[in-house]
């Protein structure tokens, strides 16, 4: 899988900075009520009443957009068929969640409205090629570059924010969506406002398949109005959150951990922690709120994911520092309560111990590179999958990134080695000159000259040579590795370490591999630049290891690893399956251990307990205590690292440095 998109400079409004709001500076434990036209009548004291016994603090619920729940008066905004006359649910709700000190985050979805919307102003709306308009489920689907969202839907907002004092806004289906519920395509839209202001940008008419041209169009259309709605906001209600799937103009990043009946195998049990860790690190002023799904695809709202898998989840969720979240679709009288049992004690023990949960930042010294941020250009998911999965197993603590704003300005930090998966942007040469090591595994060659290379071939079904096992001691018993994929050539080299094999005979068996022949092809390359190395596997390491697990493709990463990286952050026996994140809180270091051993195939089971899991953590430390089964642990410290055992961890241990 592939994921594309466009780097647009966009000079608009100022409020593309977040500001530093409650949702920054308080332990969040947010529940998503993503209620039916149908609940407008819920009860708002038992909703507000069952947010508190589980110790929630905000709420996100339906608001308005497509279906309002208070009494509106704005034109072509219509309130629930099923909201009881003269009854102000919305308003109940806030005032009942208000008084528990539970906070309120109004949602509103402008992607589709009613036919009486349609029949007065059809040019707001979605065209498809053929002028039809896109109808789902009796809704018709709005334009992002249309009246709807340009103009109606500021005065449905100015009418909630002034009359509602909501702790934030939350916007789904934003802009122009390519398939509907069910999956099926619609195209591009080719509404007159779209056509009218494609030909003036590009001279041109709008295609019938996304091109680049097209992509940095929607993508330019979008934040133009994320930059408006978020002007309203601070503007009537500067205190309240902007919340939305984009990273621009907004106060959080929302992203979803969630299941599909048709996802692709195998399934990705760090997607909690890969949101939050991204986020956090990508944009560090603003919230990571990664939503805990609790359903298992669109047909079956109702039927809820494996209990450990809600879990796993919300414990990821808190050691990256991101916001610990549930979503319900309907209101909490659900019809299948495992996943509501299961996150309950969660909250409530995260609500006792929220002291640890507000303004954590990583801590780690390893920096892996996730899909560029709107850089145009195509980004392997399996390579960086691979790496992160290899990293964590190596238990590196390590931050992910999307753009490159650390290695300048404000948010420029330090580390002592950066990994790329699939994609070496240009910037990182003045990083490397200026002493840094950076490791690149792929066979996309980065964009500043490493080596000369020859050719990138898209499908090699050979061997990688070990040349040299001194330099890779976990690969004592190993000679040859599977390679399978893209390759890159670069001049040839006697010395390398590692080298390619190129296909050969396969079969019938008598005539296996007869014609092996082996070559001076580098398969590592490691080169000086300035006062910095970079190391480059110029094949797809980290998508073999995502797909196949071999031991000898983790054994190479480990060895290159130690190379580039000998004084580890942190050394352990733990097994691979504990996830380990190391992140800072003041002037504590809180250590995350997190057991996924309870993961297998597509099934989510109870993790197998384990014990005396020593740890040495590098730096200083008079003491370390465990909190999830409270107690002081005796710490040594020799050579620069501070060791200590947790005696036990079943899900999920949180360990204190001081």
């Amino acid at each position: 899988m592939t994921r594309k998109s466009l780097f647009i400079p966009i000079l608009l409004a100022a409020s593309a900075a977040a500001q530093e709001g409650w949702w920054m500076k308080e332990p969040i434990r947010w529940v998503q009520t993503n209620l039916r036209q149908t609940d407008a009548g819920l009860d708002a004291a038992r909703l507000a009443g069952q947010l508190a016994d589980m110790r929630a603090n905000v709420v996100l619920m339906g608001m308005g957009g497509i279906a309002a729940y208070y009494p509106t008066a704005v034109e072509f905004h219509y309130p629930s068929p099923d909201l009881p006359a003269g009854r102000d649910m919305f308003g109940d709700v806030l005032r009942e969640a208000h008084a528990r000190k539970i906070r309120v985050v109004g949602r509103f979805d402008f992607s589709k409205t009613r036919q009486a919307v349609f029949d007065v102003h059809p040019e707001w709306f979605f065209r498809q090629s053929g002028g039809q308009p896109v109808i789902y489920n009796g809704l018709y689907s709005t334009c992002i570059n249309g009246g709807f969202y340009r103009g109606q839907a500021m005065k449905i907002l100015a009418e909630a924010l002034d009359r509602y004092a909501v702790d934030g806004l939350f916007f789904n289906m934003f802009g122009n969506q390519s398939r509907d519920y069910s999956g099926r395509p619609v195209g591009l839209c080719h509404c007159d406002s779209c056509r009218r202001k494609y030909r003036q940008l590009y001279n041109r008419d709008i295609p019938e398949t996304p091109d680049d041209d097209y992509r940095k169009f929607m993508f330019t259309s979008s934040r133009e109005v994320a930059a408006a709605i978020g002007d309203l906001i601070r503007r009537k209600r500067p205190q309240a959150g902007y919340f939305n799937y984009i990273q621009e103009y907004t106060d959080g990043i929302m992203s979803e951990s969630n299941t599909a009946v048709a996802r692709p195998l195998p399934l990705w049990p760090y997607s909690a922690s890969d949101h939050v860790n991204r986020a956090r690190n990508s944009e560090p002023a603003k919230m990571a709120i990664d939503l805990n799904m609790q359903f298992v695809d669109y047909w079956w709202r109702f039927a809820t994911v494996p209990r450990q898998e809600i879990a796993l989840r919300a414990w990821q969720l808190l050691a990256h520092g991101g916001a610990l979240t549930f979503e319900v679709n309907g209101t909490l009288d659900l019809q299948d309560r495992q996943a509501l049992e299961t996150v309950k004690p969660i909250f409530r023990w995260a609500a006792a111990n929220q002291q640890y949960y507000a303004g954590q930042s990583s801590a780690a010294r390893v920096l892996l590179l996730g899909a560029p941020a709107n850089t145009g250009r195509t980004f392997g998911e399996e390579p960086y999958r691979g790496l992160f999965r290899l990293l964590s197993e190596e238990h590196v603590p390590f931050a992910v990134a999307d753009n490159m704003d650390w290695v300048s300005g404000a948010k420029k930090r330090d580390f002592d080695l950066v990994i790329a998966a699939d994609w070496a942007p240009a910037e990182l040469r003045k990083y490397v000159e200026d002493g840094g090591k950076l490791l690149l595994a792929s066979a996309h060659p980065p964009e500043f000259e490493v080596a000369r290379v020859a050719r990138t071939e898209s499908d090699v079904k050979g061997y990688i040579r070990v040349r040299d096992h001194a330099a890779f001691p976990s690969l004592k018993d190993t000679d040859l590795l599977m390679l399978n994929g893209p390759f890159t050539e670069v001049a040839a080299d006697a010395t390398a370490a590692l080298t390619l094999v190129p296909p050969s005979l396969i079969g019938p068996p008598e005539l296996v591999h007869v014609d092996m022949k082996d070559t001076d092809t580098p398969a590592i390359i490691t080169r000086q630049l300035g006062k910095g190395t970079v190391t480059w596997i110029p094949w797809n390491l980290g998508g073999l290891y995502y797909l196949h697990s071999l031991p000898a493709h983790a054994d190479l990463f480990r060895d290159v690893m130690d190379r580039l990286n000998p004084r580890r952050q942190l050394r352990t026996n733990a097994h691979p399956l504990v996830e380990i994140s190391l992140m800072r809180q003041g002037g504590r270091t809180l250590l995350h251990l997190i057991n996924l051993s309870g993961h297998s195939q597509t099934g989510y089971f109870p993790p197998v307990p384990m014990k005396n899991i020593h740890i040495e953590v590098a730096g200083r430390f008079m003491a370390a205590a465990t909190v999830r089964k409270p107690a002081s642990l005796a710490v040594k410290t020799t050579g620069g690292y501070t060791a200590f055992t947790v005696p036990q961890l079943s899900d999920y241990e949180l360990v204190v440095l001081r």
